[in-house]
């Protein structure tokens, strides 16, 4: 198959280009859409054939469901049904964050299809601020189901050339409308009640919408924490089940290992000397550029999220790029990746960096 790129800049008018991706769509295609996290395979989320097609085509495991990318709030009521209780709740997180890298987790209305949902009673949605994606789901008249547009476990793409190099031939049309401003997957929120019956989230995915700017709007729970609006067989959450096998995931992007490059990456723990094997070739993943692990001489690829401004919002647009980068290095063999601070973007950046090391389950 021959993948199509077709340029667009969202500041001007795109109707036309929008109107085709829509064709491709609602013909059962599939189409590599911008959003302002990272680049998104789309699928009309109503159509469960063309839904398969994106579990094939990035070899993802059928129990991950997928978020539906909605052109407004309103939109919302088309797709779920939102308990009374969580109303007012539910409205402030839209008027605040949306358009916006927010995902909600609700009741899902029987519209939606199994396959979507992966046969959970609860569907992932946002409206996301890249218009693109919004101009395209408002041509197609449907919600579109989108992961992000990479193989299963890889790097997430943040430019339509990383697209290309995870699905290139695999799907007929990319849209390029450049580099993606925010650089991290959603925010992944489930509203619920706390165990006082008060409205609350439960943070199940970290991302651009921090718990900082959370706190403001309401209480924000862990994933497994016990509400009063929780049925009683089980709590969402993302850590082991039974015999220590991994649960299914009740949202996107909670399994234990993902967003991993092909190369092993490992974080480092700063509080232990880095001590190289003879003969490995080291990549290093820096914040500044200007730490003492950087100042080594064992790297042959050194590569700063934020040179020498140290800022997490700057980190968090290059972060993917930079991994992307690393592991097509010729001259690397292992990546190591410093740890960010855990505060605002630094607790997303390092949830992918501990996703992506899980893939070998090690520390240094």
């Amino acid at each position: 198959m021959e993948t199509r790129v077709i340029g667009v800049d969202p500041l001007e008018d795109c109707r036309a280009v929008y109107r085709e991706a829509a064709a491709v769509l609602a013909d059962g295609g599939l189409v590599a859409i911008p959003t302002e996290t990272v680049y998104g395979l789309g699928a009309d989320a109503f159509n469960t054939e063309a839904v398969a097609d994106v579990f094939a085509v990035k070899e993802r495991p059928s129990f991950d469901p997928l978020i539906c990318h909605l052109p407004s709030a309103r939109a919302l009521r088309d797709i779920v049904e939102i308990p009374a209780g969580l109303q007012p709740l539910v409205d402030a997180l839209a008027r605040e964050f949306w358009p916006g890298p927010m995902t909600l987790v609700l009741p899902r209305k029987a519209c939606v299809p199994d396959i979507v949902t992966s046969g959970l009673p609860t569907v992932a949605c946002r409206v996301p601020s890249h218009e693109v994606m919004r101009g395209v789901a408002r041509a197609l008249g449907h919600p579109i189901a989108a992961p992000s547009a990479n193989r299963f476990g890889h790097i997430s793409p943040t430019s339509a050339s990383a697209v290309l190099t995870e699905l290139g031939g695999k799907i007929p049309l990319v849209l390029d409308a450049g580099a993606c401003s925010e650089g991290l997957e959603s925010t992944i929120l489930q509203p619920c009640l706390d165990e006082k019956g008060k409205p609350a989230v439960r943070l199940l995915r970290e991302g651009p919408v921090t718990r900082e700017k959370l706190r403001k709007i309401c209480r924000v729970l862990k994933p497994g924490k016990k509400t009063s609006s929780d049925p009683e067989a089980s709590v969402p959450g993302s850590g082991a089940g039974e015999n220590g096998q991994e649960e299914a995931p009740t949202a996107p992007g909670m399994l234990k290992s993902h967003y991993a490059p092909s190369k092993p990456l490992m974080l480092h723990n700063p509080r232990e000397a880095f001590q190289p094997e003879p003969g490995v070739r080291y990549g290093l993943i820096t914040y500044q550029g200007d730490s003492e692990l950087a100042a080594q001489d064992c790297w042959t690829e050194v590569m700063p999220l934020s040179p020498g401004s140290g800022r997490l919002s700057e980190a968090a647009v290059r972060l993917f790029a930079v991994m992307r980068a690393m592991d097509e290095s010729p001259s690397v063999d292992v990546i190591i990746a410093e740890e960010l601070p855990l505060q605002g973007l630094g607790c997303a950046m390092m949830d992918r960096l501990t996703r992506a090391a899980a893939k070998r389950g090690e520390t240094w």
